[in-house]
C-alpha cells in the first residue's frame, strides 16, 4: 500500500460490521530506530495486522474510490488489485462482473459483505461513504463464510465517526461521450454491396437498387446517441458527541445515459440515486456497564433506471439508405422489404422505467467481559422492493395490418432479507505466544416474490400516472412466488456454526485454522457441509539471523488450503406436465392424458470449491517498494448446469439435463508491486503495478457428455462446455482462406461452397467438410490481466493516471453474424471483401447464403486491449488561503476516465459485459462503454 495512504488504512474497524479501530505504532522495526504504523485488515468477522494475514486479501482504501465518476464502487477497482478481474458495463447504474481467481461457479455471484449485511448487489451504495474494502481471494480466508462466498467475496466497511466534527462536501459535473464507434458503410457504399450480392445470389442484377430510388444516407449512430451528462454531489458530517460517534451522509447521482430520448415516449436509459447514510455508536460509561458498546448502520437509497429498447443491434445493421422519418405520412419510415426495425422508432415508441427504494440496517451489542473476551450481536435487515413497468404503444413503423394494440406490464417485487450474527472472541498472549479464538452462529434468510400484471389497450399521455393498468383491457395478474415458477425455493435459508483460531509465536510463526458448518434449504440431500481452511505463514524479517540487513522491513512467506461450497442453484423439483389431446385411448375413443415432459434430477448437491495458494510478502528500503506474489490453485466441483443427454430419447430437455454436471480448474500466477518515496517535503512520486495469470480448464462433464448452448443462428450453437476446454470456448469452424475459383471449391468436399466462401478447415481429414470437423476456436477468459500507474505530489498538484488492460482471450462478434437478408456492413467489409479471384483471403463474398454464416473463426476476434482508465489533475487551495475562507480544504480536479483504448476488435469496445458466466465473451447488443470527463471539488470545513 501506499505511504501517502497510511493514514486511512490505519484507521480501519476492526469488525466489518462497523466497530472503531486505531491504527497501532510497532515499537520496532527490523530498521534500527524506525517506527512505522502497521495496517489493519477487514477479514471475515475480525480484522487483523496485515503483517499476520497468512491468506492472500487485497485492500482498497478511500481514495483509491474518490473522485471516481462511477456509480458503483466496483468499477473504480478495475485495474487495481491482481487476482480481480472486473469487467464493466456502459449501462448507467449497471453492476461490473466480478471474477476472482477465475470463474468459480456458472451460476452465483461474488457477495458483498457491508457492515455486516450479505448482498449480491451493491448498486444503492455511494462509493463516498466507504472507507475500506477487502477482496478475499483465497478459500482459506473464505472458507469462514463457508456456503456464502464460493464465488469470493468483499467485506466492505463504511465510515465512522470520532473525535470534532468534521464536514466535507464533494461534487463534479461532466459529460460522458460513447467512443470507438463502429465505422458503417454509407448509402452508395450499401447500394454497391446490395446489387453486387444479388449477383453473387442469383447470377443476376435482377431486383437491383439506386440511390434514385432511395435518397436518404442515414447514420444511424448519430440517430440514437448523445453526448449526456453526468453530476454527483454528496455532503457528510462526521465527529462525536459525548460518547456518541457519528457518520451521516447525503448523496445524490444523475447520469443521463448516452442512448437519446428522442420526440416519441423513450425515457432514454438515464440512472437517478439519491442516498443516505447514517452511523451511530454509543459507549455506555456508568461504572456497570463500562465495556458495553451499541450501534446502528442504517443507509436508504432511491433508485430510478431508465430502460430503454436497446436498438445497438439494429443500429448496426440497418440500412442507411432509409430515413428516420417518411416525409409522406409523418410516421417512422418502415422498412418496406426488410425484416429490419427502424433504430430511432425502436428507441422512441418504449418506455420502461424501475423503481427501487432499498433500506438496509444493521443494529449491533458488544460486550467485552472477564478481560480478554468479547461477544457480539449482530442483526442486518435489507428491505428491498423495486417496481417496474414495460410500455409498448401501438406501432407507427410497421404495417397497418401488423400493428396490435399497446401492452403494458407492471411487476412489483419483494426481497425481504436478514442476516443475524452472533460470535464470542478471545484474545489472551502467554509470553511469546499470542492466541485469538473467534466462535459463532449465523442464520440468513432471503425472501423473493412478485406481483405481475399485464393489460391491451392502455393509453399513455406523458405521465407515469397515465400507465394504470386497471385501464387496459384483457387484464392479467399472477402473484409470482418462486415456487410457482418450479425453479426454487421462495426462502432460502442457511444456518452456521463456525470457528477460527489465529496463532503466532513472537509474531515470526503464524497459524490461521477455521472451520464451518453450513446447513442450506436449498439442498434436497446432503443438507449441511462442513468448510475448512488452514493457512500458515513465516516471517522471516524477524529472524535473528536478519537482525543485520537493512534491505528488508518484510519478508514473509505463506500458504493456505481451503473448502467452500455452494448451493444456491437454481433446480426443478418437479418434472414439466405436457397435455396431449386424445393421449390415452379407452376402446376407440381417444381422451386427454398428461405425460412427463422432461428429465428432472431431484438430488442435485452442492458445488464445491477446493484451493491452494502460496505467496511471499516483501517490503524493501524502508518500506518504499512493496511486492506481494502468489500461486493459485483453485478447483470447482459438482458444478450445476446443463448437460447433453444424448442417450435419452423423447424428453424435451434431452440437449440440456441440469445436474451436478461439471468440474474446472483454475491456476494462475500473481503479482502486485507497489513503490512510494518523497523526493523533498514538497514533492512525493508513486508507481504501481499487478499483473495476474490464468488458465481456465474443464476437467471433467458428467458422463462424459458435454453441452453446446448459447447463442446460435439457424440452430448452430456458438458454445460447447466439454473436458480439456475453457469454460465459455467458442466452437465451430475453422477459417483456412476464402476460395479463389469455383474449381477449388468443387474440389474442397464443402457442400455448395463457390468462390468467394470461407475454406473451412478438413479437420478429420476424410475429404468432406461436415459437422465433425467443427472445434473449437477460443476462449473469452483472458489469460492474463494487468493495471499500472503512477502519480505525483509536486506542491499544492496531484496527478495521477491508471491504466489497464487484458489479453489472450476472444471475443465472438454475433452481432457481425447475424446476417438473414438485407442488412447492412460494416466498412472492413467494404474494404476488405472477396470480389474476384485474389482480391481477399480474409473476408469472404457479399452473400446471404446460410451455409457461409455458419459458426466459424472469423467471427472469433481478438479481446485484448490497453486503456488509460483514469487520468486526474488536482489542485489544493493553499492552506493560509483555506483558513482565510474559514475552511480546512478546498480541492479542485479535472478528471477523465476511459479517454483512450487501444484495440483491435470490429466494436465499441473489447470490454463485454454479459450476466451469464457461460456467454461472457459474445457481443451481442452490448451497451458500450463510455469515456467520461469531469470537473470536481473536495470541500474540508
Amino acid at each position: 500500500m501506499k505511504q501517502t495512504n497510511l493514514k486511512y488504512s490505519c484507521l480501519i474497524a476492526v469488525l466489518y460490521f462497523g466497530m472503531n479501530v486505531n491504527g497501532q505504532v510497532a515499537p520496532k522495526d527490523t530498521v534500527a530506530k524506525e517506527q512505522k504504523i502497521e495496517e489493519v485488515v477487514l477479514i471475515g468477522y475480525g480484522t487483523q495486522k496485515k503483517e499476520n494475514i497468512t491468506g492472500s486479501i487485497g485492500l482498497v482504501t478511500a481514495k483509491d474510490l474518490a473522485d471516481k465518476p462511477n456509480s458503483n464502487p466496483l468499477s473504480s477497482v478495475q485495474g487495481k488489485l491482481a487476482g480481480v478481474n472486473i469487467t464493466n458495463t456502459g449501462t448507467p447504474g449497471g453492476s461490473p462482473r466480478v471474477d476472482i481467481r477465475g470463474v468459480g461457479s456458472l451460476t452465483g455471484n461474488t457477495v458483498f459483505i457491508v457492515d455486516g449485511m450479505i448482498t449480491t448487489d451493491i448498486s444503492y451504495l455511494n462509493p463516498q461513504d466507504i472507507e475500506s474494502m477487502s477482496v478475499l481471494k483465497d478459500p482459506s480466508s473464505l472458507a469462514i463464510f463457508g456456503a456464502q462466498a464460493a464465488n469470493g467475496a468483499v467485506i466492505i466497511k463504511t465510515k465512522t465517526g470520532k473525535g470534532k466534527p468534521v464536514y466535507n462536501f464533494n461534487s463534479y459535473i461532466g459529460f460522458k461521450k460513447v467512443t470507438n464507434i463502429p465505422k458503417m458503410v454509407n448509402s452508395d457504399q450499401y447500394i454497391e454491396l446490395y446489387n453486387e450480392k444479388l449477383i453473387n445470389d442469383n447470377g443476376s442484377s435482377a431486383g437491383s437498387i439506386s440511390r434514385a430510388n432511395f435518397p436518404a444516407d442515414t447514420d444511424w449512430y448519430k440517430e440514437i446517441f448523445r453526448t449526456s451528462i453526468i453530476n454527483a454531489n454528496d455532503f457528510s458530517a462526521t465527529g462525536s458527541i459525548g460518547k456518541l460517534n457519528y457518520y451521516g451522509s447525503l448523496g445524490y447521482l444523475q447520469d443521463e445515459g448516452n442512448l437519446a430520448a428522442g420526440s416519441g415516449i423513450n425515457s432514454g436509459s438515464g440512472f437517478n440515486r439519491f442516498n443516505s447514510k447514517l452511523n451511530l455508536s454509543y459507549k455506555i460509561t456508568d461504572n456497570i456497564t463500562d465495556n458495553i458498546t451499541i450501534g446502528n448502520n442504517f443507509s436508504f437509497s432511491k433508485m430510478r433506471t431508465d430502460i430503454s429498447a436497446n436498438p445497438l443491434l439494429t443500429a448496426f445493421i440497418a440500412p442507411p439508405i432509409f430515413s428516420t422519418i417518411n416525409p409522406t405520412t409523418g410516421d417512422y419510415q418502415y422498412f418496406d422489404g426488410y425484416n429490419i426495425a427502424n433504430p430511432r422508432a425502436q428507441l422512441d415508441l418504449y418506455r420502461s422505467q424501475r423503481r427501487e427504494e432499498r433500506l438496509l440496517n444493521n443494529v449491533f451489542g458488544e460486550v467485552k467481559f472477564l478481560k480478554d473476551f468479547t461477544a457480539r450481536i449482530s442483526y442486518s435487515s435489507d428491505s428491498y422492493s423495486p417496481s417496474q413497468y414495460e410500455f409498448t404503444p401501438t406501432l407507427t413503423y410497421i404495417p397497418d395490418d401488423k400493428e396490435t394494440p399497446s401492452t403494458l406490464v407492471t411487476r412489483n417485487y419483494r426481497n425481504r432479507n436478514y442476516v443475524w450474527d452472533n460470535t464470542i472472541n478471545w484474545k489472551k498472549s502467554f509470553g511469546n505466544h499470542n492466541f485469538d479464538v473467534l466462535a459463532g452462529f449465523s442464520r440468513t434468510r432471503t425472501s423473493v416474490s412478485q406481483d405481475y400484471w399485464s393489460a391491451r389497450g392502455v393509453n399513455y399521455n406523458g405521465t407515469n400516472e397515465s400507465l394504470n393498468i386497471n385501464n387496459g383491457t384483457g387484464l392479467v395478474h399472477h402473484i409470482i412466488d418462486v415456487p410457482d415458477l418450479n425453479v426454487d425455493q421462495d426462502q432460502q435459508r442457511i444456518e452456521s456454526f463456525f470457528g477460527r483460531l489465529n496463532y503466532d509465536y513472537k509474531g515470526k510463526y503464524l497459524i490461521n485454522g477455521s472451520i464451518r458448518r453450513d446447513a442450506s434449504s436449498q439442498v434436497s440431500v446432503d443438507r449441511a457441509r462442513v468448510f475448512p481452511a488452514v493457512s500458515a505463514g513465516w516471517v522471516v524479517s524477524k529472524e535473528d539471523f536478519m537482525s543485520g540487513q537493512n534491505v528488508f522491513n518484510l519478508l514473509k512467506l505463506r500458504a493456505s488450503y481451503g473448502e467452500l461450497g455452494n448451493p444456491n442453484i437454481g433446480r426443478g423439483y418437479t418434472a414439466n406436465i405436457s397435455q396431449i389431446l386424445s393421449g390415452a385411448y379407452f376402446g376407440n375413443v381417444g381422451a386427454p392424458a398428461t405425460t412427463v415432459d422432461q428429465f428432472i434430477d431431484p438430488n442435485i448437491g452442492w458445488e464445491t470449491t477446493t484451493g491452494k495458494d502460496v505467496g511471499i510478502e516483501m517490503a524493501l528500503f524502508n518500506n518504499k517498494l512493496k511486492i506481494d506474489a502468489a500461486y493459485y490453485d483453485k478447483d470447482s466441483k459438482n458444478v450445476v448446469y446443463g448437460v447433453n443427454q444424448g442417450t435419452v430419447s423423447g424428453a424435451a430437455n434431452w440437449r440440456n439435463f441440469v445436474t451436478n454436471a461439471y468440474s474446472f480448474n483454475n491456476r494462475g500466477f500473481e503479482v502486485s508491486v507497489n513503490y512510494n518515496t518523497k523526493l523533498s517535503d514538497n514533492v512525493s512520486f508513486g508507481v504501481y503495478g499487478n499483473f495476474t495469470s490464468l488458465k481456465n480448464e474443464i476437467t471433467s462433464v458428467y458422463l462424459d457428455s458435454y453441452l453446446e448452448t448459447g447463442a446460435s443462428l439457424f440452430g448452430n450453437s456458438i458454445i460447447r462446455l466439454e473436458k480439456g476446454h475453457a469454460v465459455g470456448s467458442y466452437y465451430g469452424y475453422d477459417v483456412a482462406g476464402v476460395f479463389q475459383t469455383d474449381a477449388e471449391a468443387a474440389a474442397s468436399g464443402q457442400p455448395g461452397a463457390k468462390a468467394g466462401w470461407f475454406k473451412f478447415a478438413d479437420q478429420d481429414g476424410n475429404g468432406v467438410i461436415d459437422t465433425r470437423d467443427k472445434t473449437f476456436l477460443g476462449s473469452p477468459i483472458p489469460k492474463g490481466t494487468y493495471g499500472f500507474g503512477v502519480n505525483f505530489n509536486v506542491y499544492a498538484f496531484d496527478i495521477a493516471v491508471d491504466f489497464q488492460g487484458v489479453f489472450g482471450n476472444k471475443i465472438y462478434n454475433y452481432n457481425r453474424e447475424q446476417r438473414y437478408g438485407n442488412e447492412t456492413w460494416d466498412l472492413d467489409m467494404y474494404n476488405n471483401r472477396w470480389n474476384g479471384a485474389g482480391t481477399s483471403n480474409t473476408n469472404s463474398m457479399i452473400t446471404s447464403n446460410q451455409l457461409i454464416i455458419a459458426p466459424n473463426s472469423f467471427y472469433v476476434e481478438d479481446g485484448s486491449y490497453i486503456r488509460i482508465r483514469n487520468i486526474q489533475v488536482g489542485y489544493n487551495l493553499p492552506k493560509s488561503f483555506a483558513n482565510a475562507l474559514s475552511i480546512t480544504k478546498l480541492r479542485l480536479y479535472v478528471s477523465a476516465q476511459n479517454p483512450w483504448t487501444s484495440f483491435k476488435y470490429n466494436g465499441f469496445s473489447p470490454e463485454i459485459t454479459n450476466t451469464d458466466r457461460v456467454q461472457m465473451g459474445i457481443d451481442n447488443n452490448i451497451y458500450p462503454i463510455s469515456a467520461i470527463y469531469t470537473m470536481g471539488m473536495n470541500l474540508t470545513f
